[in-house]
């Protein structure tokens, strides 16, 4: 870990840096505000060790100035104070985590250290465990696609801004061909074989900002903001052409070719009636309308 030292003090800085590099830190030293922040800027310092009494901490604000600005990871700041100077009430600066008294006494900043460490560890955890939670809450776990609730409100933001700049719209539906009877012959794991190689053909076809989703079982919708009518079918051809060259083997060698309809709606025009649910409706009346044709082909509706 880097540490920096704010403290203008040489003997303490000597004393500061003999006790984190016998547990392996590195550490980085300023003698001002300023200096400190610029070092803080060039980023992967976590931990900081600021004596309020040698320096212009307080002048200038030095920690709050750190929460402010709003780094992509907790820093944690240890703040040095002055026994004669500070009475027992006094508080810590707005956003410190601990303070220590001085003189220093290498064992107990040793303690606060490791502590500190502790402490930026549990939070790291955290921070990996909410964004685990958020993306399970937005994802399929099955395909990674965006899950129904999710691409309901990517949809719908997409459908307003549309609306806002008076842009065209498209809107595709994805359904696999005879997916229950491949379900029913192979059973449900090569079923969910099938659901993931079909979620990374789109996924290839499709541009980065284009919002896909599993929307129902063996069903995926995808967004096309600015795309409209022979642009929106191109791509579903391009997904459905994907998928027909791709097969998925099976343990004893068998292959299975898996097939797709698609559906197509595209709207020029949104008005402020104009709502995700009615277009989802008219995509999977058209994704119904290319399979009693066959399957394997899109088939397009204008709004």
């Amino acid at each position: 870990m880097k540490i920096l030292v704010l403290d203008q003090d040489l003997n303490e800085r000597v004393v500061i840096q003999q006790v984190v590099q016998q547990n392996g830190h590195e550490i980085v030293s300023a003698e001002t505000s300023e200096a400190a922040m610029r070092l803080l800027q060039e980023g992967d310092i976590r931990f900081v060790i600021a004596d309020r009494v040698t320096t212009d901490m307080d002048e200038t604000h030095f920690v709050r100035g750190i929460r402010d600005a709003k780094p992509p990871y907790h820093i944690y700041i240890l703040v040095l104070t002055d026994k004669v100077q500070e009475s027992e009430t006094a508080t810590l600066p707005e956003g410190a985590d601990d303070s220590l008294l001085k003189p220093i006494v290498p064992a107990e900043l040793r303690s606060r250290v490791q502590l500190g460490e502790r402490i930026l560890g549990l939070g790291d955890h955290l921070s990996r465990a909410k964004d685990t939670l958020e993306r399970i809450a937005m994802f399929d776990t099955l395909t990674s696609t965006l899950n129904q609730k999710a691409f309901l409100r990517f949809a719908s933001a997409e459908l307003e801004r549309a609306r806002r700049g008076q842009t065209p719209l498209s809107l595709i539906a994805l359904d696999i061909d005879e997916f229950k009877a491949i379900n029913e012959k192979y059973g449900e794991n090569i079923g969910n074989d099938v659901l993931s190689v079909i979620a990374q053909a789109i996924r290839e076809k499709s541009r980065p900002y284009d919002g896909v989703g599993r929307y129902e079982d063996d069903m995926f919708l995808f967004i096309l903001p600015g795309v409209i009518g022979q642009d929106a079918e191109k791509i579903a051809e391009r997904i459905i052409k994907n998928i027909l060259n791709t097969n998925i083997t099976l343990l004893d060698g068998r292959e299975i070719k898996v097939g797709v309809s698609a559906g197509v709606v595209s709207t020029i025009r949104i008005t402020v009636s104009t709502e995700i649910e009615a277009l989802i409706q008219h995509a999977r009346e058209a994704v119904a309308h290319a399979k009693r044709e066959g399957g394997n082909q899109s088939h397009i509706v204008f709004v």
